[in-house]
């Protein structure tokens, strides 16, 4: 069976229309296709993360392939290519939190935030990410919450941690999500 095409709207194959302040970030860097990393941080920075459109008008403005843009932007993990949830929750899995029960800790918030570990899309408010080290060793485990750090997590005294996980994860963390419920 012969797939039919149909004529395309108006608005495809035409490229979005540029955004002035990416094009200011690409003329700062001197529209130079060896700045690409560097464009693409502060492109994110601006928008908090890296929409198909920005790839492109970056691809256009640096006159690099589109496939080289994004190729480099779903290379290195700190490219977002997806937009960022309301809130965000990093767990450190290093040696020392993961020995004092990180892994622990992160199968508790999967439970409780019902997400999945490192799924980039979250559940669309909340997201659940895994990081190897947050430099904070001495007070494992810890994570952090929409950018503030929580340490010395009390993981042999769930009430304590529940008091802690309540205050740290207001409306996600109410009650424990029970299973049948």
């Amino acid at each position: 069976m012969a797939a039919t095409l149909l004529p395309p709207s108006p608005a495809e194959g035409t490229p979005p229309a540029p955004d002035a302040r990416i094009s200011r970030i690409v003329r700062r860097h001197g529209a130079r296709p060896g700045e690409l990393i560097e464009v693409l941080h502060r492109v994110q920075e601006l928008l908090g993360w890296l929409p198909p459109q920005a790839l492109a008008q970056v691809a256009r403005e640096l006159q690099l392939p589109q496939a080289r843009v994004y190729g480099v932007a779903s290379f290195y993990h700190l490219f977002r290519l997806r937009a960022p949830t309301a809130h965000r929750c990093c767990v450190c899995l290093g040696t020392a939190c993961f020995v004092k029960g990180g892994a622990v800790l992160a199968a508790q918030l999967e439970r409780r935030l019902a997400l999945r570990l490192d799924d980039p899309a979250g559940n669309g408010a909340w997201s659940l990410e895994t990081v190897s080290c947050l430099g904070a060793c001495s007070q494992a485990p810890v994570l952090v919450v929409d950018g503030g750090l929580e340490a010395k997590l009390p993981l042999d005294q769930p009430e304590r941690l529940e008091q802690r996980l309540a205050g740290l994860l207001p409306e996600a963390l109410a009650a424990p999500t029970q299973a049948g419920n």
